[in-house]
């Protein structure tokens, strides 16, 4: 499932990268405020064994054509290691937590265009943790700081009132306090990046 939802915002992202959009640097009309969300989101309506119960809500403002910073609400739960890579490991039985972890937090994002609509984005989430076992009873609490350095496109639509960034990720975990021994010994086998992330941010400016 997740798999699927990531292909598709990796295939939006390649069909729609010789797009143009730009804000100009003089440009005093553009619409400052957005809200948005992911595309990942789409993955809670997919029948599966691992549903992410997904939730994001962003609110941004462009300070200048080429630098916005945003707020972002999320919450997610996962039953496999973050840093398993793509590859046959990647959700295969045996290598999940022993139940999953409930992810609730904020962040703070700064995004830089380069050239044209290409950007360049810092994304720093707050997590506080749930661990909860295979039986449901919740078994402790964490948490974590959860990086995101992402490289993507913006592309307007609809003269501007909507948009969309299809983006490639790393992601990274610098900092978390201690997990119940249980989930720990599963993470500790994987390392705390993750690449080639694809995703498809969108949202509606005003």
């Amino acid at each position: 499932m997740v798999k699927k939802i990531l292909f598709i915002g990796f295939v939006l992202m390649i069909s729609t990268i010789q797009l143009k959009a730009q804000y100009a640097k003089t440009d005093s009309t553009y619409k400052r405020w957005f809200v948005g969300s992911s595309l990942f989101v789409l993955a809670n309506f997919v029948s599966d064994d691992n549903p992410p119960n997904y939730g994001q809500l962003n609110l941004g403002y462009r300070i200048t054509g080429k630098d916005v910073i945003s707020f972002e609400l999320k919450t997610w739960k996962y039953a496999w290691p973050i840093g398993i890579p793509w590859g046959k490991s990647f959700e295969a039985e045996g290598e999940g937590f022993p139940g999953y972890i409930r992810d609730y937090g904020f962040a703070f994002a700064y995004q830089r265009f380069l050239w044209k609509g290409l950007f360049a984005e810092v994304n720093v989430t707050n997590f506080f943790q749930s661990f909860v076992d295979k039986s449901g009873k919740k078994v402790g609490n964490g948490f974590q700081i959860f990086n995101t350095y992402r490289a993507g496109y913006h592309i307007k639509l609809f003269k501007d009132r909507f948009f969309i960034q299809p983006s490639i990720a790393v992601t990274h975990r610098p900092y978390h306090t201690k997990m119940p021994d249980s989930f720990k010994q599963v993470d500790d086998k994987w390392p705390k990046f993750f690449f080639f992330e694809p995703n498809l941010q969108f949202g509606f400016n005003f």
